[in-house]
């Protein structure tokens, strides 16, 4: 999950296995694999590390139960 913040300030946690695109025109834009858009604070830099950081929290969680 990533925590992302619409423009009216509130914070909504997203499963990054979920994102189909991320656009920023000039605003950050995602896509999900349903269609729905969302439009967001957080730069699309700063969310590919988001995803990023929990792609790796979880093969650090897997790699210590094996």
């Amino acid at each position: 999950m990533i925590w992302l913040t619409r423009f009216d300030g509130t914070r909504f946690a997203l499963n990054a296995d979920i994102i189909q695109s991320i656009e920023e025109t000039p605003d950050t834009v995602i896509t999900i694999t349903n269609g729905h858009h969302f439009v967001v604070r957080e730069r699309a830099d700063d969310l590919l590390r988001q995803i990023i950081d929990f792609r790796h929290r979880i093969q650090v969680g897997l790699g210590d139960h094996q």
